[in-house]
């Protein structure tokens, strides 16, 4: 599986990419995750200026498998959601570090990134 070196992870299987210009962090989740979970039919998504804090569910991924919790890996405010997930939830399987990005939060203490996983740190995890 491939996955991109400048993002940070989570234990929960997210990708977090930060955009440090305008301090947004785009939220996905990984490869791995969406392979695990199956085919993907429906989210369930905090509304833009929702605040959320790190490690907070924020909503739920339900696939033909299971359903799943999404868990916020930063603090901040809910900026955008992709929209374009409420016709087409299988852009997540079909390139989940790209189109399939589901939600971009600007964050409150970038402090927090370091708390997260890196590459190698989530390559350990999943292997």
């Amino acid at each position: 599986m491939n996955y991109p070196e400048k993002y940070y992870y989570t234990e929960e299987h997210e990708w977090a990419d930060y955009d440090e210009a305008d301090s947004i962090v785009t939220i996905g989740i990984t490869e791995f995750a969406q392979s695990e979970l199956g085919d993907i039919v429906f989210l369930e998504l905090p509304d833009t200026g929702e605040e959320v804090d790190a490690g907070d569910a924020i909503g739920t991924i339900e696939a033909v498998k299971t359903v799943a919790d999404l868990y916020s890996p930063v603090s901040g405010i809910v900026v955008e959601v992709n929209t374009a997930l409420e016709d087409s939830p299988e852009l997540i399987n079909e390139d989940p570090f790209n189109e399939g990005w589901i939600l971009k939060v600007q964050i409150t203490d970038s402090d927090e990134l370091t708390e997260l996983l890196s590459l190698e740190d989530y390559k350990g995890l999943v292997d």
